[in-house]
Parts: C-alpha cells; structure tokens; sequence
C-alpha cells in the first residue's frame, strides 16, 4: 500500500507538472522597439520559463497600432492560450476582443495600462500613472519657483487613439504644477494660458524632435517640456539643441529607463518618474501561474483588481516636499 501511494503520488506530481508545461501563454505590447516594452518582454520571458509556461510575444508595429494588437488576441484565443498580457495601445477599441478572450476561459492581464473600463481585464499590474505625472509636475513647480507663473508649457504626448496612460500622466503633470484639469479623461481641454499647445510623438525620438520642433513654431520662449517618457524627451532635447534652445528649457518625463537615468545625470532630462517593468511582468506571469494551477485570479487585499507596481521621482535637483532619489542611486534600480 505504502509503494502504491508513492507511485500515485508521483504519478500526480508528474501530471501537474506536465499540466503547467502545456501552459499556452501570450505577452502583447505596444511595440518591440521602445526599451520600456523590450524590458517588459525580457521579464515575461524569464519569468515564464522559470514556470514553465509556453509563451508567446506580439507587438504593434508601431505605438498606436490596434489592428495588430487584435490580430494578436486572436491568435492568442484560437491557440487555446490560458492566460494574456497586454499593454494595450487603445484603452477602449480592444475591450471587444478583450471580453472574446476572457469569455473563451483565458485570463487577461492588463501590464502598465488600464483598460477603459478597467474591469473590462482581470486584473492590471501598473504604475499609477496620473501620480507618476503628478510628481514630475510638483517637481517642475517648485524648481521654476516664482517663475512657475510665466511659464511657457510645450505638452508632448503619445498619439491620437483613446489611451488612459496618455492622459493620465499629462493630467496628473498639469495637476501637479497647478493647472485646473477640465476632464481627467481628456487631453488639451485646458484654457490656461501657459500652455503652448500639444503634440503627439509615438513614444519615440523621432516623434518627440518633430512635435518639439512644431510646439517652437508656436512659441519659440517655451521653457518647460512634458513628454510622455524618455524616447520622446531624447529627441525633444535634440529639437532644442538644433534651435539652440536647450539652456534653459526644463524637461520632465516618465519611464526611468537606464538611458533615461543617464540623461538625468547628464542634464538632459531634469526629473523623471521611475517606472518597474520587470515588476509588472513578473507579477503578470505569476497571476497566470496561479489561474492555471487553482483557477484563482489575482486580487489585493483592498479587494480590487489594480496593483500599483510604484514609482520614484529620480532628480539631482531635489526640492523641499517632493521625495526624490539621485541618478546615481537611479542607476542601481532602473529596470533591474
């Protein structure tokens, strides 16, 4: 009896283990370019194969692409995948496809933005991005100081789809340098007289020269930048570099990329959010371990289904009343 228990138990050890290596799994992001999704898709990867679920990757072509992101959930469905995460480009066009997914048994897990409504996911492992705007703008307040009054506001944004991590982060920088949002679900509605205008970039460095070069043609004295993260800041400094413009222009950001940190240290970039990829990925592959062992998904213990995965203001600037850490301390956490 004793030999015939171990054996069963070692048979049933044996099927679970097999189970969960015939886990299907997909990772979408926005992009296979932006460093920010390229760290993404290494955690994803790392932490899948640590549990051995069989994961497949997809990106948009490009920032903004929703017909390859649906195309991508389809696949995902028809391979019978238990579990998805997803960045999606487009808080709003995709929950269609999103609810196919969720009805044909597979969790969906939003990484790094919320759906619009954000139930329509099973859960999403982000940042709290109106905060991570929110902090770069209490920065940019404090540090123009008086001069905060006469500022000259160049916004640069991610693209012209319905996306919550687009006006989310812009929102929460107008907040937090003191500008009366109109609609929190809305980008460019403000009247105050200190802004310049908004330009789209794609989340790229091309995209954020141009919209910087477009914003100068409006206003050649702006003197303080929001980007949407780190590539659009790179090439917005190259923009001002080119007009000779980049003494004296303030620009803030968010992602806290490792390049992103040494254009801090660099004088590039004056504050920028610091964001944790490898974080939501890891804890993304997680939730899709547990779903598939136990048919459990994932909730924190305020009872929701949103994980604010953090964020650090990183600056050599710092300010009384904003809590910051230096580039250099940046450096030994910037997507580790």
């Amino acid at each position: 009896m004793k030999k015939l228990l171990t054996c069963s138990a070692i048979a049933l050890a044996a099927f679970a283990g097999n189970a969960l290596a015939e886990t299907n799994a997909c990772l979408i992001t926005k992009t296979d370019t932006n460093p920010f999704f390229v760290k993404m898709k290494e955690g994803a990867s790392e932490a899948a194969a640590a549990s051995a679920i069989n994961l497949s990757t997809f990106a948009g072509k490009y920032d903004g692409d929703v017909e390859t992101q649906v195309a991508a959930v389809e696949t995902c469905i028809a391979s019978g995948a238990k579990g998805i995460l997803i960045t999606p480009t487009d808080s709003r066009a995709l929950v269609p496809v999103i609810t196919q997914a969720r009805e044909s048994g597979a969790i969906v897990i939003a990484l790094d933005t919320q759906f619009e409504p954000a139930d329509a996911a099973d859960a999403t492992f982000a940042t709290d991005n109106f905060k991570a705007g929110e902090l770069i703008g209490e920065w940019a307040r404090a540090t123009m100081g008086d001069q905060a009054e006469n500022a000259r506001i160049a916004l640069l944004d991610l693209n012209a789809s319905e996306v919550s991590v687009d006006y989310q982060r812009n929102n929460g920088f107008l907040q937090g340098f003191g500008i009366d949002i109109k609609d929190p679900t809305d980008i460019g509605d403000e009247d105050d007289p200190r802004i310049v205008g908004n330009d789209v970039t794609d989340g790229s460095p091309d995209g954020g020269r141009t919209a910087m070069e477009n914003l100068l043609q409006l206003d050649p004295e702006v003197n303080l930048v929001y980007t949407i993260n780190e590539p659009a800041a790179a090439g917005a400094y190259e923009a001002l570099k080119s007009f000779g413009k980049e003494e004296g222009v303030l620009i803030v950001s968010v992602d806290g990329g490792c390049p992103g940190v040494q254009d801090v240290a660099g004088g590039v970039i004056g504050a920028t959010s610091m964001q944790f990829p490898l974080l939501m990925a890891s804890k993304g592959i997680e939730a899709i371990k547990t779903f598939a062992e136990t048919g459990e998904k994932p909730q924190n213990s305020d009872g929701l289904d949103f994980y604010n995965t953090g964020v650090e203001l990183i600056t050599d600037a710092p300010v009384d009343g904003v809590p910051s850490i230096t580039s250099e301390e940046g450096l030994k956490k910037c997507w580790g």
